[in-house]
């Protein structure tokens, strides 16, 4: 009898590889026919968590360049796309391209502003898709308004960064917001854009949570079924708050065994239907203090698929074995 391969015994249906989740590029494939490249841009924002509208100092693991370190600040969005491309082209093929506006609060101006930079981008070549970065406490409903407009033009992603659905963990990091203020643009979105997809960002290892709050947060989350969920290790980032910690011996990154341990069941427990955008982050190596194995990234994410097969498991296999009205994953196929 002919022994079967990994991606022939894998159970699992949103998939065609080894992966036992259900990951963000199965999902562009199956939406835009191949490969995609997302593009990181800077559209000169500012963040209400920096500028003293909702704190100062900003979250206490962020960089001076607000998550876009991969960006070409000052540039106009026409040439940092120009150039990004030009850079992602060595490696990939980018007839598809996603812009994504990355660095800091990307709904945090003016309207004018916001419409203005948005149909700029929307006049980009190539652009399947668009991403859009930004907080729960920046999603007035004259901003969902002009989300909803925009959807209707384009694929249109807003990325929440939630991070933890502890406030006390909020208030421990200087989110600047509670878990209420994410609900309550969760659900603005939800009911005023429709045609807007929502991606959640949760970290784990944040100071001060353990395996069973880590995973709280993402099965409340999963309980809303937004459209995608970013996983982020933390990060210690040189010239931050959580440096100071890490150096005063106040802070410890989560081990990679631990890490992935945890992040398996995290998305065991989340619907299938759900992608899983990221499992680990990309920190600039110059920037990076520890855990340094993430710069091994594909190790890690090895690492991640190897415990899924150890385990036998899946995304959502915990959540059909204890809920009986969900026993059979296959009737939720599209």
């Amino acid at each position: 009898m002919k022994k079967l391969t990994e991606p022939e015994r894998n159970p699992f249906p949103y998939t065609d590889s080894n992966k036992r989740y259900h990951t963000y590029n199965y999902y562009l494939r199956r939406r835009y026919g191949g490969k995609c490249v997302k593009i990181p841009l800077d559209g000169g924002f500012s963040c209400p968590n920096i500028d003293g509208w909702a704190g100062v100092g900003g979250c206490i693991y962020c960089s001076a360049r607000g998550s876009g370190d991969f960006t070409f600040p000052g540039l106009p969005v026409a040439e940092q796309f120009r150039l990004q491309r030009e850079r992602m082209g060595k490696k990939w093929e980018t007839a598809r391209c996603i812009p994504y506006l990355q660095s800091n609060t990307n709904t945090y101006a003016p309207i004018e502003r916001l419409r203005s930079l948005y149909r700029e981008v929307l006049s980009l070549p190539d652009c399947v898709a668009f991403h859009i970065a930004t907080r729960a406490d920046c999603l007035p409903e004259e901003v969902v308004a002009l989300l909803a407009e925009i959807s209707e033009k384009i694929d249109l992603t807003v990325e929440l960064g939630l991070q933890s659905v502890s406030d006390a963990t909020a208030k421990r990091i200087n989110r600047g917001h509670t878990y209420a203020d994410f609900l309550s643009a969760f659900g603005r979105l939800r009911a005023s854009a429709p045609r807007v997809r929502i991606a959640v960002h949760l970290i784990d290892g944040l100071p001060g949570e353990d395996r069973a709050a880590m995973i709280h947060s993402a099965v409340t989350v999963g309980k809303l079924m937004p459209d995608e969920i970013k996983f982020h290790l933390l990060d210690v980032l040189r010239r931050t708050e959580l440096h100071r910690l890490y150096e005063a011996g106040e802070y410890l990154p989560l081990e990679k065994e631990v890490y992935t341990e945890i992040l398996v069941s995290q998305i065991e427990r989340l619907d299938p239907r759900i992608v899983i955008s990221r499992v680990t982050g990309d920190a600039p190596p110059a920037e990076l203090v520890a855990p340094q194995y993430t710069l091994k990234k594909f190790t890690l994410m090895n690492a991640i698929d190897k415990e899924f097969v150890r385990r036998d498991t899946y995304q959502g296999k915990f959540l059909f074995e204890t809920n009986k009205n969900m026993s059979d994953i296959s009737t939720l196929i599209d």
